[in-house]
């Protein structure tokens, strides 16, 4: 397996990780809670993460950590769960799969990535695929559900941008930095979760397995893998494997939940798990031709060269 296989697969596994997401919110989760469930997404993970790297941002790194953890964090988080509870899973999935698209048209207003047509196809067959295997007849739209869910891959989507633009501060791990986010976004959504939403609910074993499973797998480390493979990738490559969350989530509901997944669903299945294989192949570049090593050779090609082979700055 090549290095760059090797990057993908790990950071495949963090939204392989959020398509579980929908069922644990809807399953394991009080209801009606979106604030305090991504509170208790959020803060505890961050906490455990800077108390393993003990590392604090320094000057300017610390508005840029706390304008990436409301991006990645603060603002995401309730927005998804907010979708999640209002609208079916599936729906949601769907909505959100326009993650792709954001990014596209961030990366080139942010980092000068002109899309090619190659990728803007990618990104639309993504949504496409996605859309075949979790929308149903007569799925219930809800207004508010959908703008949520919109707002919430639009938010991520920036964030994803903008830590692609900033990368990291040299000699801190993207550990730390996942500490970081989660905790500046953790800290802003406490307030807000208590005055929008009153004192914590009751909460009984099942559902503090349910928030032990967000704040660990489904957060710290899966976050953690996300911010490193955007680090080692390019920004379209990352989201494009976004569409793996909706897959999971539709197997996870065919698996447990008895949920049907007929032959336009597998269809596609087929054409997301395409799009996302397509999202993270990069065309080579065409081989320079090799220096000429005599005079002769240079001048075949039309070259004037002059060379000092007693220099130490010829290299053959």
């Amino acid at each position: 397996m090549s290095r760059k296989a090797a990057v993908v697969a790990l950071t495949a596994l963090a939204p392989i990780s959020w398509g579980s997401t929908y069922v644990v919110t809807t399953e394991l989760l009080p209801p009606d809670r979106p604030l305090f469930t991504g509170l208790m997404r959020a803060l505890p993970a961050g906490l455990l993460l800077l108390a393993l790297t003990r590392k604090l941002p320094r000057g300017a790194w610390w508005g840029k950590a706390a304008l990436l953890g409301v991006l990645n964090i603060g603002a995401f988080f309730p927005l998804l769960f907010l979708a999640a509870y209002r609208l079916p899973g599936g729906v949601a999935a769907v909505v959100g799969s326009a993650g792709p698209l954001f990014v596209v048209g961030l990366a080139a207003l942010f980092l000068g990535d002109r899309p090619t047509v190659r990728t803007l196809l990618t990104a639309i067959a993504a949504a496409f695929g996605v859309s075949l295997v979790v929308l149903k007849a007569g799925a219930a739209l809800d207004l508010v559900g959908v703008l949520a869910g919109l707002l919430s891959a639009l938010s991520m989507s920036a964030g994803t941008v903008l830590t692609k633009r900033w990368g990291r501060p040299e000699g801190v791990g993207a550990l730390a930095l996942t500490g970081w986010q989660l905790t500046a976004g953790g800290l802003v959504l406490l307030p807000v979760a208590f005055l929008l939403e009153g004192a914590p609910p009751a909460l009984d074993s099942t559902h503090l397995l349910g928030y032990a499973y967000l704040a660990l797998g489904n957060t710290a480390v899966s976050y953690f893998l996300w911010f490193r493979g955007i680090e080692r990738l390019s920004a379209s490559s990352v989201t494009l494997l976004g569409p793996l969350s909706p897959i999971t989530a539709a197997v996870i509901g065919w698996a447990a939940l008895g949920q049907a997944l007929g032959p336009v669903q597998l269809v596609g299945m087929a054409i997301a798990f395409g799009a996302t294989l397509a999202g993270q192949w990069t065309p080579k570049e065409p081989r320079q031709p090799r220096a000429a090593k005599t005079f002769g050779a240079a001048e075949d090609m039309g070259l004037n060269v002059s060379m000092d082979l007693k220099s130490p700055a010829v290299r053959p």
